[in-house]
């Protein structure tokens, strides 16, 4: 741990991009960056640490407007509202209208004659930029989402193919109420001043105990359903620094200071445990 007067790294420059991750074992996964053109410093491929290359698709908005009057001619049917932009500014943050279409596996060192004539996965999106289906590597539709007419971005039901879809409902300000499935589990949530109520379709029922605020705000109890409430302490920029469980017992964790990552932990009988980056 640095001392108290010791001088930390200066946050990197805005120009600074990462390139590649490696773990504790040496395997790097490298990121390959368009150099020029509408995907320009964008990711379109990666490399993994077995030497595989995976090339990912991107596209904008207007070639996915103009992909969807294309199939809307082929197939005789009148084209759909899809606009050629996207708002430049969401409430999410900035959106430049690049969505990633596909990703494919191009070189395998393993089996570099018996690489797939489809893509890996294929994704499909909704004229509002929105995720809509995916799609493996056999072209089969694997996940399906609907969003809100009103609200961009605000997913309204999921499903699984071959599960019954899961819906959602939302409160005026945006908050999930209730999550209905026609084949397990519903549950509804209620909301006050520093507490979440969730209650489950057999009646049983979990409050989560919050502090803090905006992006800072954390879970600090947890009431279960049995009766029991474990705890959590964090840190004043949101780090997690301990747990305690249902028996009492708690277990402290000891974040990096400038990566924020775990490096120690401490067990409830104080036995220390280094955790290798």
């Amino acid at each position: 741990m640095p001392e108290a007067d010791e001088v930390l790294p200066a946050p990197l420059p805005p120009y600074r991009v990462l390139t590649g991750l490696v773990d504790r074992f040496g395997r790097t996964q490298t990121f390959h960056r368009e150099a020029a053109g509408e995907f320009s410093g964008e990711i379109t491929g990666v490399t993994d640490g077995a030497g595989r290359h995976f090339r990912l698709v991107l596209t904008t908005q207007a070639q996915r407007a103009e992909e969807a009057r294309q199939q809307a001619i082929s197939g005789g049917t009148e084209p759909s509202a899809f606009p050629d932009t996207l708002p430049g500014y969401t409430e999410y943050g900035r959106d430049n209208g690049i969505r990633l279409s596909a990703v494919w596996l191009t070189h395998d060192p393993e089996y570099p004659e018996n690489l797939p004539a489809a893509p890996l996965v294929r994704y499909g999106w909704t004229p509002r930029g929105e995720l809509a289906v995916v799609y493996d590597r056999s072209n089969t539709q694997v996940r399906s989402f609907t969003y809100d007419d009103k609200y961009r971005g605000r997913m309204v039901a999921h499903r699984h193919t071959g599960r019954p879809e899961i819906r959602y409902r939302y409160d005026s300000d945006g908050r999930v109420t209730e999550q209905l499935n026609p084949a397990g589990l519903s549950y509804t949530y209620q909301y006050e001043k520093d507490r979440i109520t969730i209650t489950d379709s057999l009646n049983r029922r979990e409050v989560l105990h919050t502090a803090g605020e905006g992006g800072l705000k954390r879970v600090v109890k947890k009431e279960h359903a049995d009766g029991s409430v474990t705890q959590s302490q964090f840190d004043a920029v949101g780090r997690l620094r301990a747990q305690t469980d249902a028996a009492g017992r708690t277990t402290e964790y000891s974040p990096d200071v400038v990566t924020g990552l775990i490096t120690r932990i401490t067990t409830p009988d104080g036995r220390g445990i280094g955790v290798l980056l």
